[in-house]
């Protein structure tokens, strides 16, 4: 991804409505390790303070920016509120 493709911000109920590619966004081990530990720390403060954080992803038409609070993850997914799922592979960062 070229870092000066403009960032589309975006509400959570959009998401549903992308369409999201199988390939991972992510190429180096060290970045996908952080995604990781990011989604982790962004969950425990989803569920323990509600908190949300920032969550750049990519679908198909580019690079996302949602403000949200991560209840749940999976091998292959980030859970949302209202059941709303991004695939692990499209996020970039979380913050």
């Amino acid at each position: 991804m070229k870092m000066n493709d403009q960032i589309q911000v975006i509400e959570k109920e959009q998401i549903k409505f992308l369409h999201f590619p199988h390939q991972e966004v992510l190429m180096n081990k060290k970045e996908k390790h952080t995604r990781c530990l990011d989604l982790k720390r962004a969950m425990s403060l989803g569920n323990l303070e509600h908190a949300k954080v920032k969550i750049i992803f990519a679908d198909d038409k580019g690079p996302k920016k949602v403000e949200t609070t991560v209840w749940g993850i999976t091998e292959k997914s980030v859970i949302l509120k209202q059941s709303t799922i991004i695939p692990l592979k499209r996020i970039i960062s979380v913050n």
